[in-house]
């Protein structure tokens, strides 16, 4: 099976699920990442073009992702990308990476870009409808990302509400540490939500829920069952 992560930023991509793809490419499977803001050019406390390149890098091969496919969009700004330009972006990714299983943020996220990816991703994800020669995607899953997702606070949006499990283990969640780690300037001390111990409560958490030690936690968006 060969899995697509779409993320705005990158790092969301561990953070959201740096655990389970470390434990997918364990088990055989195969992995990319589409960021669309990869330059994060907003970001704060970002390290320089070379060092931002090297991280993101060595991140990914920590985990396990085959390729990245890297997008200039201005970060803080995909609302005011044209919405078919972003859809496009990530249906060529879909298209070379020959995906089964799309991975991307929860359309309730707070973060405005993790928003706008969701919608790009949900319309891409319909490609095959349009062009009999793609491989329809068999599955679609929204994750959460720390110091975004937990902070749906608008009431008319439908928040976060996992249906899936992955169960990771503790040597999961500490991969998925130490890829984080490899990020300059981005985890901060506890009780900031993107610290270690958010993140090793937030496994302890989800896994308590599936009745396993540790766990990432998904909510299944589209399923589609072949014959």
């Amino acid at each position: 099976m060969t899995y697509l992560l779409v993320v705005a930023h990158p790092d969301d991509e561990v953070l959201g699920a740096g655990a389970t793809i470390h434990k997918l490419t364990q088990q055989g499977h195969t992995v990319h990442a589409c960021i669309l803001s990869a330059e994060v050019t907003a970001r704060a406390h970002r390290p320089e073009d070379d060092e931002l390149a090297s991280d993101i890098a060595a991140s990914s091969a920590l985990i396990g992702i085959s390729h990245r496919y890297c997008g200039s969009f201005p970060n803080i700004q995909l609302n005011n990308v044209p919405h078919l330009q972003l859809v496009q972006f990530i249906e060529k990714a879909i298209i070379e990476s020959g995906a089964d299983v799309i991975i991307t943020h929860h359309p309730s996220d707070t973060n405005n870009d993790h928003l706008h990816t969701s919608l790009a991703c949900q319309a891409a994800l319909r490609l095959f409808q349009r062009r009999t020669d793609i491989k329809p995607i068999s599955e679609l899953w929204f994750m959460e990302v720390l110091s975004s997702s937990e902070w749906n606070i608008n009431p008319a949006a439908m928040g976060f509400v996992p249906n899936m499990f992955v169960e990771i283990g503790k040597e999961g969640i500490e991969k998925k540490i130490a890829a984080l780690a490899l990020y300059r300037g981005v985890m901060r001390p506890y009780p900031h939500p993107r610290s270690d111990e958010a993140l090793r409560g937030l496994a302890l958490y989800r896994g308590a829920q599936a009745g396993v030690d540790h766990a990432e936690a998904f909510q299944c968006g589209f399923r589609r069952i072949a014959d």
